[in-house]
Parts: structure tokens; sequence; C-alpha cells
């Protein structure tokens, strides 16, 4: 077995994977607990080493991915994802990049690409993104109406809420989020008993109708990625056939060199 193909099944071991997500936990924790002032002063230096330490974690796996992959670590784009954020944390943190430092943070989201099911996730949620996109237009949409017409009609009555179309805006989506809509529709309805209908129609066509929408269609892509039972046999087998496969070079290996000649 060459060295190339050692160091792919060192990274590929699952308690080196495991490590690498624990490394990753311990960091993102020590991250957050330099924001407390007292912490800082009692064991700043200990979590500043302990970052040092997973920097160079980071980056030694990092290398160690591009030595055992080749050419074949820039066609996944979760390595570049990985790459990225371990270049930005080597950005020295003083001076005018200073403000970076606040981004070390960001190795938190390296879970995504170390956890599988994250991984599938986002992947479904990127594979969502054309169907949300049409989604998200049509609530636009229902949004504008509705906050020409809210404009139109309680612009006089309630001004500080809907004397403009942008005020509306703002209010419509804060409406949405269901954050104080009742003392809004509240406000309304001592002028315009009737505004109850305005507010309800709304409220079930923005916040119901569209969000299980979004949920209907991120889920239907987390099903169509979730792999089949077929498809885990299959890959079962393969990584059956690739252990056979290092086994028989590795015996090959043995065979050649006690076949050279002293």
């Amino acid at each position: 077995m060459s060295r190339q193909e050692r160091v792919r099944g060192f990274l590929e071991n699952r308690l080196v994977q495991r490590a690498v997500i624990a490394v990753i936990v311990i960091n993102a924790i020590t991250i957050g607990m330099e924001t407390s002032a007292r912490l800082m002063d009692q064991i700043g230096g200990l979590l500043h080493a302990v970052d040092r330490i997973a920097l160079v974690v980071f980056t030694a796996e990092i290398a160690a991915r591009l030595y055992a992959y080749r050419r074949s670590f820039f066609k996944d784009p979760w390595n570049w994802f990985d790459t990225v954020i371990v270049a930005v944390a080597l950005i020295p943190a003083s001076g005018p990049t200073s403000v970076l430092r606040a981004l070390r943070i960001l190795r938190a989201l390296r879970l995504v690409s170390a956890v599988p099911s994250m991984r599938r996730v986002v992947g479904a949620l990127l594979t969502a993104m054309p169907g949300m996109a049409s989604i998200i237009g049509l609530l636009v949409l229902l949004i504008y109406i509705a906050a020409v017409i809210a404009t139109k009609l309680f612009g006089d009555i309630v001004p500080e809420r809907f004397d403009e179309l942008p005020r509306s805006l703002f209010t419509l989506f804060q409406i949405m989020t269901g954050d104080d809509w009742g003392n809004v529709a509240q406000d309304v309805m001592e002028h315009k008993p009737w505004a109850w209908l305005f507010f309800i129609a709304y409220i079930l066509m923005s916040t119901f109708v569209a969000l299980n929408l979004f949920i209907a269609v991120v889920v239907n892509a987390m099903h169509e990625n979730e792999p089949s039972a077929a498809e885990l046999q299959t890959q079962a087998e393969l990584n059956a056939v690739r252990q056979e496969l290092a086994a028989l070079n590795a015996k090959l290996d043995q065979l050649l060199l006690r076949d050279q000649p002293s």
C-alpha cells in the first residue's frame, strides 16, 4: 500500500473523523468563552492555546487531504468550503484585518461538512432553492399587494404603521412573523371594526400557506436526496471491495519485497 493510500485510509477512519468533529466542537466552545471578560482574565492563556492547537489540527488535516486525494480534492465542493474557512482563520488578526478575528467562529461551520447528516440537509436545501425562490416570489407579491391595500385603507387612521408603502411593508412583515400583530390589529379595529377580516386573511395566506409550502419543498428535496436501501447496500458492498483490494495490495507488496534479491 502506497503512502498516499495509507494517508487516505487514516483520514477515512471513523475514529479520526470523530476526533476532528470533537476538535471542531471544542474550538467553537472556547471561541465562545473568549467573549467573557471574566473567563479571559482567569484562563485566557489556555483558551488561546486551545485555539492555536485547533488551527494547527485543521491546517494539518486540510494538507493531508490535499496530499491523499490530489486533484480529486478540488472536485468536492465541501473541500473548498473547509479550505476557505481554515484560510480565513490563518489571516493575521491584527492591524486592518483585526475584524476578521471575529470570523474564527466560522470554523464551527466545519461541522456541516464533517457530519454526513448535516451535509444531506444542506444539500437538500440547495436542491430546494429553485422551488423556494418561486415561493419567495409569490410571498413578496402577496406582501406588496397587501401593503398597497393597507396603505389605502388604514394610512389615515394609523399613520404610524401604514402612512406610506415602506412603513406598511415593514408592518406587514412584522405581522407575518407573528410579532405584536394583535396590537396592530386592535389599533386599526378601533376605527374600522371589520379590519379583522383583512388581518386574518393576510396571516392565513402569508404565514400558514407560505410556511407550509416552504416545508413541503424542503421535505421533498430531503426525501429525494436520502439514499435508498439499495444504494446503501451498494455503497457497503463497494466499501467491502475496496477493503479487500487494499488487503490484496498489501499482500502483493509483501510478496514483491520477499522476492527481491537481497
